[in-house]
């Protein structure tokens, strides 16, 4: 029996969680590029309270709920295989580190546009434009990357103490509210952005 058939055949949780996650990042990343060039684009323009609440749920989900789960369960299990997986999860780990920086100075260039008076928040389109691409290379590098580099090198047995430490790490209650927080980000989106983002205005 080879290496690869003692291997898991399904997908651990924690690579099904993180690939839920990353969905729902994908979805508010092409919501907000896909309204940044309407600002450019349209004779309307969006609110930019949209923008921020994209901004917002990408802080509290991304850098604060996801990036961690990625460090703390997953490339923390992978060091053990030292070189061969180095360099990748050291990247990735670079990235996570700048994430908040990346989107506060993306905040800060909507703030400046804002202030400046003007309609299409020219640079904020450009600037939404790139922070996109990146963090869109950031999530495939992981998914074309270190999911295969875990699930060939990870044993069964690695794999279940992933699980018991992320479920020692899980609180219920933190996990409910932390979940409403989201949702009523989500439904803020929803009511202030136009189609085909959101049910908001159209004009």
């Amino acid at each position: 029996m080879g290496l690869a058939s003692t291997r898991l055949t399904a997908m651990p949780k924690v690579l099904d969680i993180i690939r839920d996650e990353h969905r729902s990042i994908y979805a508010v990343l092409d919501g907000l590029r896909y309204l940044a060039r309407h600002n450019l684009t349209s004779e309307s323009t969006i609110d930019p309270k949209v923008f921020r609440a994209m901004l917002h749920f990408l802080e509290t989900y991304a850098e604060r709920l996801h990036h961690p789960k990625e460090d703390q369960y997953l490339f923390a299990a992978l060091r053990q295989f030292g070189p061969q997986v180095e360099a990748v999860i050291a990247g990735l780990e670079r990235d996570h580190a700048g994430g908040e920086r990346a989107l506060r100075d993306l905040d800060h260039c909507l703030a400046r546009c804002e202030a400046a008076g003007e309609k299409r928040y020219a640079a904020f389109a450009n600037a939404a434009e790139d922070f996109v691409r990146d963090y869109l290379q950031h999530m495939k590098k992981e998914e074309d990357e270190v999911f295969p580099l875990a699930l060939k090198l990870l044993s069964p047995g690695d794999w279940a103490v992933i699980d018991i430490a992320y479920g020692e790490d899980y609180d219920p209650y933190v996990a409910a509210q932390e979940k409403r927080d989201l949702r009523e980000i989500l439904d803020r989106i929803v009511r202030l952005a136009p189609p085909p983002v959101g049910v908001g205005p159209a004009d």
